[in-house]
């Protein structure tokens, strides 16, 4: 009998999500009876707004939502997008220029798959979402990892990027606020890498799913943040025909599981983009679309309430994590993660084992301190880890006593 051919190798070299991986074990550790801290989701611990609820309950209660509709998704939830890329973004868009896609991650993979040729390099600042650097290579592009650690307050420059660019940069990632390290570029340091894209005609997808979670400066010594994260459009509109926005009602409005996004750019890569996902899923699930929408055009009180818990919680982690000696804790200014300098707790013993990265320093602090942390070997270079503290106080405080008590012994 003939042997059976290969499996697709591009698919069979793409790494499962860290962050998934290192919430699915602490979850199974959880179903088996151990008491685990899991710092390891971008998951907002509360529940969506109940009158988004109420619009989706009403939603199911109409027939018409139970057919297909347009692949691009559905006129009411394009509108509310591009009220609120104008809100947020500075940007004026048509509604045409919107697509709607099964939450934040699939906009990500359709913004590399329309831009990027093969063999096209991709300016990837690091520490990076986990899923940026796949998504490139589905795409046949080439991630080219641009470093700034916590010294730079964990962003770029121009000068770095500049650096590293060559005849085959086609793209750059931009995230501000960031996932991992919740920095937040100020509106001048968005301008000078949007206005050195616009020169070099290089495309810019920009990730702004946490641009409405930012805060203010938490005292002396710490950078100055701005109340909002200027969008790279606004401070260059020249941006606007060569960058593609990425975002989703996840994070904001506590609606992970409800699996809605959406990419806006330029009408003719929109249109490629479309074309994809015509073939790729079609529409988006209705009745998920019209919550989404009564998210977006609904009163926010909520979102700030969440956002000022979030504020809350950053400012207790920072605190609680810089009491660990060897730990250096950069205080972030968005999104809900810490992302602390841990190579002062590596190459010293900890009961009875020796980490030597942060890879190794994440396996210890499960099995001894029964708290799960994502080590920055997920995000780029080993000696970090992140934790989110987008979860309830009490967990958060418990989680951070159980570090300090195995790194005092």
């Amino acid at each position: 009998m003939t042997e059976r051919a290969p499996l697709s190798r591009k698919i069979s070299a793409i790494a499962e999500s860290a962050t998934l991986k290192v919430d699915a074990k602490a979850k199974a550790l959880q179903a088996a009876g151990r008491p685990i801290v899991s710092y390891a989701a971008g998951e907002p611990d509360f529940a969506t707004p109940q009158f988004v609820v109420d619009a989706a309950a009403e939603a199911l209660a109409d027939p018409k939502n139970y057919r297909y509709t347009p692949a691009a998704g559905l006129p009411a939830l394009r509108e509310a997008i591009a009220a609120k890329t104008l809100r947020d973004s500075g940007l004026e868009i048509s509604p045409s220029q919107v697509i709607v896609t099964n939450g934040g991650k699939q906009s990500v993979y359709q913004a590399f798959q329309t831009v990027v040729n093969p063999g096209d390099e991709v300016l990837l600042p690091a520490p990076y979402w986990t899923t940026y650097p796949e998504a490139i290579r589905l795409a046949d592009g080439i991630p080219v990892e641009v470093f700034a650690g916590a010294d730079q307050e964990y962003k770029v420059t121009v000068e770095q990027l500049e650096a590293a660019r060559t005849e085959r940069t086609t793209v750059l990632v931009f995230v501000s606020p960031s996932n991992p390290t919740g920095a937040v570029y100020t509106p001048e340091e968005t301008r000078a890498i949007g206005e050195w894209a616009v020169e070099h005609g290089i495309w810019i997808i920009s990730d702004e799913i946490y641009q409405n979670l930012v805060y203010p400066s938490t005292g002396s010594g710490t950078p100055t943040a701005p109340m909002r994260a200027v969008s790279i459009v606004e401070a260059v509109p020249d941006a606007a025909s060569q960058t593609i926005l990425v975002n989703g009602v996840a994070k904001t409005y506590a609606m992970t599981g409800w699996r809605v996004g959406w990419m806006v750019g330029p009408a003719d890569a929109i249109k490629i983009a479309g074309n994809l996902q015509s073939h790729l899923c079609s529409n988006v699930n209705n009745v998920a679309q019209l919550a989404a929408a009564a998210a977006l055009n609904g009163p926010q009180d909520e979102v700030e309430q969440f956002r000022q818990a979030f504020d809350r919680r950053r400012k207790l982690m920072v605190a609680e994590l810089s009491k660990i000696d060897g730990m250096t804790v950069p205080t972030p200014q968005g999104a809900f993660y810490v992302y602390p300098n841990v190579t002062g707790l590596l190459g010293r013993t900890w009961a009875g084992k020796t980490p030597t990265t942060s890879l190794e320093l994440a396996d210890l602090i499960l099995d001894e301190a029964e708290v799960a942390v994502v080590p920055g070997e997920a995000f780029g270079p080993s000696g970090y880890i992140r934790l989110s503290y987008a979860l309830g106080d009490e967990q958060l405080l418990e989680g951070v006593r159980r570090m300090q008590r195995l790194f005092a012994s």
